[in-house]
């Protein structure tokens, strides 16, 4: 299903005119407009899902190599020294667009992209607690 307020929807069924860079039945790879680095790729469905939480398994199996075959490719033609393939998940992890996509960013030796945190700290009797919280929900 397509959402009609929604860019991605628009971008990704070529109601938006936007170059592919790799298209099949199920998603559009464009460049970002907006783009963290040169070659900043993002993968967009083109059925709408507010975020990967809400996308089907056989999408979602589909998702993944295609990111791999686009990083591999803007790795190689724009030299870049590293990728970072990442998605972003509801607010408070940084989505902006309530679409889900994929961003592949080409990465190069000195730029000044930030993306990290501070490591915390854990002890094993929390690691096990917070694994049994999960494998429940599993």
């Amino acid at each position: 299903m397509k959402k009609d307020d929604c860019i991605f929807c628009k971008i990704a069924n070529g109601e938006i005119p936007s170059p592919a860079l790799y298209e099949d039945e199920c998603f559009k790879v464009i460049l970002d407009r907006g783009p963290a680095s040169k070659g900043h790729a993002l993968i967009l469905p083109k059925e709408h899902f507010d975020n990967a939480y809400e996308m089907p398994e056989e999408w979602a199996s589909k998702v993944f190599p295609i990111a791999t075959k686009v990083a591999k490719a803007a790795k190689e033609a724009f030299a870049a020294d590293g990728v970072n393939i990442l998605q972003n998940n509801e607010l408070a992890a940084g989505q902006s667009v309530f679409h889900f996509h994929m961003h592949v960013i080409p990465r190069y030796k000195d730029d000044t992209i930030s993306i990290g945190w501070k490591p915390g700290e854990v002890t094993d009797e929390q690691v096990e607690a917070m694994a049994e919280a999960i494998r429940a929900k599993l």
